[in-house]
């Protein structure tokens, strides 16, 4: 505790030395008592009904519930509360029957909660107080605190925390240059990686430097290593006058900037402006470099600094909301974890997005929260981005070391999966999940996710238009460059020091506030073209528009859409076919003219939007029929084929028949997906057959045995069955069908037919098949019926 004083300390030493031996762990035990179900069911009730309130530059949190029925004590939870997130104070106000009680803690010099307490009628510290309030409601009694600490705060006002280089700049070893590098392979490195510029360094074995061994691994590099910095600006002015092949340290600026991860901004600016490197190295207590900052990063600072919505303790605050226990728990493990290695580890990309998409109400994008949840809730409730500034193998290895389960590492990508459901190397859950908080008893471990993927920082760069990407090892702020769009490049921070600092170096804030899909540069859609299909998914999903500059980029990229290989195409189809509305991405591709690009005569009509609503009522429906045994199986076909793939038979069947085959060679599309459209254009030549009233059960099946039960299922939707369709006409031949003729077999066999003289051949397939149709049409009602039946037809043959 801050009051602790030299002299406690000089006690707790006395009582540790070997003559008493004090035990620790005893005092442990009374430190923190285990909650209650009481009291875990009142925090839970005050963490749903928490605010964070920003006073003069401190965070408060303020909790509500009401306690009339709650008979324990209540500083345990103020305790809890207060240690689960990083608060200046924060402030209980809880209904009795009689009054409204008030608990207060402050974890800074500037908020003396027993001042307001007294204020309030009650007593207590600067740093703990209560009071109880009697003759007020909750709302007043919050409305008392906050004015009462505003004026506190105002008669003594606190300068917030500066902010340190640490939190703006790119971490990681950066990428440097040796002295002796050629000025025109410099300058290939710069147009490569589009960096203005690179710390030029003397590596310890002082040979000359190749691309292979500027990507090799190397140990930490030292401040005396650092001989000055070039620029592109430079290289370009050396280059233009013939001496590319000249060595850099001829043209570097040379000297020794660098600056301390722990400097203030201020203290980076100051040394920018006398120094005029735009590229200064940070380095750490051994003066070891630990990372790179520039000059953009610190104008990119300011500009957040004016605009970001999202303080660290919101963001910690929305990660415990919107994750289960084990799994908040479970990034809470990785991010000490990554600390105790001198990692940094983000969790960035849709999870975040969809994090912050949950809290944000913009204008006229009010958003399903059920839509944001189906990215992050996959793969066990947990799907989510994990990248380290630091080796994701290694890291990958750590875990596996210290908690079980086995990984899987892919070192040209640097990339590792993390397996905890092995059954042969079971994670240990205990260590894993164990937390100082009362509800640790509560979690468990089936609700961990079966897999975690971490991923190195890394960088990319493309050769050619369309072609897979080469990829490098790089920064979290170069990692992110490489997402499609500003929405999708936001990163949350799990280390301790920095638990729930959110990084947005390229504006996704603000597009997410203003509905905006934006690429990043303008190339985005050269180097992936498939990009252009994922902005049609996200702007339709989220209600978005595509940004003006970044839909002039993709109508200019279009044909590009041409040399995509089959297999991202339909990846991306198939990914828009799962949204929950994928007609309304469809109709927008064919506006935009991208599904032309795929094949000339690919559109969507206007009846693909009912087609579509009626699988989906038919999904949520049929199953619910319990009068009809028939449609409930019809209902379990389309449950049992991929639902892209229904959607897909269904769009084709508006089309004409004339570019299945086409199509079909285009997208190489699975001879499942082929074979279920060809039956329903066969469906749909004989439903004028089985539309007649007239019609034997066997004429029935003599159609739909040639076809699959998903065909049937699926031609009835297009259909309309139940949508008020002469049911009998078609739905109930269809039922019927299903659910007895389809499985309907005479009640000889072989072994019969062989019993009554029947000749071996082809004759016991034609005699099998007239015994099936004979008794689905009722004319033969027994076994003896069926005897005579051969019987007679040996006669005759």
């Amino acid at each position: 505790y801050a009051a602790t004083t030299d002299r406690d300390a000089r006690a707790l030493a006395w009582l540790l030395a070997p003559a008493q031996a004090a035990d620790l762990g005893v005092i442990a035990r009374y430190l923190n008592f285990p909650l209650s179900q009481d009291q875990r069911q009142l925090l839970e009730l005050l963490q749903e009904q928490s605010e964070f309130i920003t006073v003069a530059g401190n965070n408060v949190l303020v909790a509500q519930a009401d306690a009339r029925n709650f008979t324990d004590e209540f500083s345990a939870l103020a305790g809890r509360l207060r240690d689960r997130y990083e608060l200046d104070a924060l402030f209980l106000i809880l209904e009795k029957h009689e009054l409204v009680q008030v608990v207060a803690r402050s974890t800074t010099d500037a908020i003396d909660v027993g001042q307001i307490a007294r204020a309030l009628g009650g007593d207590g510290h600067a740093r703990a107080a209560a009071a109880p309030v009697r003759m007020h409601s909750r709302a007043e009694t919050r409305e008392r605190i906050l004015k009462l600490l505003d004026e506190q705060l105002q008669a003594h006002p606190v300068q917030p925390l500066p902010r340190r280089v640490f939190q703006i700049m790119s971490a990681g070893l950066p990428r440097t240059l040796p002295p002796d590098l050629a000025v025109e392979d410099a300058l290939a490195l710069m147009r490569r990686y589009g960096h203005e510029g690179f710390p030029v360094v003397q590596m310890a074995d002082n040979g000359l430097a190749t691309e292979q061994a500027l990507d090799a691994e190397t140990g930490p590099i030292l401040t005396h290593q650092l001989l000055g910095l070039i620029t592109r600006r430079d290289v370009d002015r050396a280059f233009d006058h013939g001496m590319g092949n000249r060595p850099l340290e001829r043209f570097m600026r040379a000297g020794q900037v660098t600056i301390d991860e722990d400097a203030t901004l201020d203290d980076l600016r100051s040394l920018m402006a006398h120094s005029g490197w735009g590229q200064v190295p940070v380095v750490n207590d051994r003066s070891e470099i630990v990372g790179i900052v520039t000059r953009t990063d610190l104008i990119r600072q300011g500009e957040q600094a004016l605009s970001l919505p999202f303080q660290p303790r919101e963001v910690a605050h929305r990660l415990e909301h919107f994750l289960l226990p084990e799994h908040y728990h479970l990034l809470r493990m990785l991010g000490r974890q990554a600390a105790s290695l001198d990692y940094t580890i983000y969790v960035v990309g849709g999870f975040v997005r969809d994090l912050l998409l949950s809290e944000l109400l913009t204008t006229g994008h009010a958003l399903d929260a059920g839509l944001l949840a189906d990215d992050a809730l996959a793969n066990g409730g947990l799907d989510v981005d994990i990248v380290l500034e630091g080796d994701a193998i290694a890291f990958a290895q750590h875990i596996q070391e210290h908690f079980g389960g086995r990984t899987l590492t892919h070192r040209r990508f640097g990339t590792a999966k993390w397996l905890l459901s092995d059954p042969d190397n079971p994670v240990d859950a205990q260590p894993l999940l164990g937390h100082d908080d009362a509800e640790e008893p509560l979690l468990q471990s089936a609700a961990l996710p079966p897999t975690l993927d971490f991923v190195t920082a890394r960088t990319e760069f493309y050769t050619a238009p369309t072609a897979l990407p080469t990829v490098e090892r790089g920064s979290i702020k170069l990692d992110l460059y490489r997402r499609d769009f500003t929405i999708n490049t936001l990163a949350i921070c799990l280390n301790p020091r920095r638990w729930g600092e959110l990084l947005d170096f390229y504006g996704g804030i603000h597009d997410l506030q203003r509905g905006a899909i934006r690429v990043l540069h303008s190339l985005s859609f050269v180097d992936d073209p498939t990009r252009m299909l994922r902005a049609v998914r996200y702007e339709q999903r989220f209600g978005f528009r595509i940004e003006s500059h970044t839909l002039d980029l993709l109508r200019d990229s279009l044909t590009l859409l041409r040399r995509v290989t089959p297999v991202r195409i339909v990846h991306e189809l198939e990914r828009t076919l799962l949204e929950e509305h994928p007609e309304d991405a469809l109709f927008r591709l064919d506006e935009l003219g991208m599904l032309a690009q795929i094949h000339e005569d690919l559109h969507v009509a206007e009846a693909v939007g009912e087609l579509f609503g009626q699988l989906r009522a038919a999904l949520r429906t049929w199953g619910n029929q319990a009068n009809s045994v028939g449609l409930q199986m019809l209902h379990t076909a389309l449950r049992q084929a991929p639902l892209e793939r229904l959607y897909w038979a269904l769009l084709m069947l508006t089309l004409p028949p004339t570019i299945d085959q086409p199509l079909a060679q285009r997208l190489r599309l699975r001879n499942e997906t082929q074979q279920l459209v060809a039956e329903l254009r066969m469906l749909q030549q004989e439903v004028s057959v089985l539309m007649q009233v007239d019609l034997l059960p066997s004429q029935v099946a003599a159609i739909l045995d040639r076809v699959a039960p998903v065909s049937i299922a699926l031609w009835g939707v297009v259909h309309g069955l139940g949508e008020g369709m002469d049911r009998e006409s078609l739905l109930t031949r269809l039922e019927h069908y299903i659910a007895e003729w389809r499985e309907l077999k005479p009640r000889l066999n072989g072994h019969d037919l062989a019993a009554l003289g029947t000749p071996r051949g082809p004759a016991y397939r034609t005699i099998l098949e007239e015994l099936r149709t004979a008794r689905l049409d009722g004319l033969l009602p027994s076994r003896q019926a069926e005897i005579a039946f051969v019987e007679q037809w040996l006669a005759q043959h």
